[in-house]
């Protein structure tokens, strides 16, 4: 499975997207592709990124303006549910009787 894609490999695989989509959609910083000597190299993430970008805009119309909002909020998210997995980790090693408590005051509130 391929890891790694060029833009034209991103054009071939993102079949909604136009060059000038992808050119401006890193433009604006909305994906952030990695810099090689011969253009820029796209991963995985990128791809389902563009996909979600070419939905938004295209089926629910939004403008570039709204995609920056929504695709902030979307980053947001997914930070705030890293930083719940952490700490779900974190609890997860503590002794038993110090997790029954936080499980407690979670409960509480």
């Amino acid at each position: 499975m391929k890891n790694r894609f060029s833009e034209d490999d991103v054009i071939a695989t993102v079949t909604r997207l136009t060059r000038s989509q992808l050119v401006r959609f890193v433009e604006v910083e909305f994906v952030k592709p990695q810099q090689a000597k011969d253009g820029y190299v796209f991963r995985r993430i990128d791809i389902a990124r563009l996909e979600l970008l070419c939905d938004l805009s295209q089926d629910l119309d939004l403008d570039e303006t709204a995609l920056g909002v929504v695709i902030s909020l979307i980053d947001q998210l997914h930070a705030a549910r890293q930083d719940v997995l952490k700490m779900a980790r974190a609890i997860d090693s503590l002794p038993a009787d110090l997790r029954a408590r936080i499980g407690a005051a979670l409960q509480d509130s």
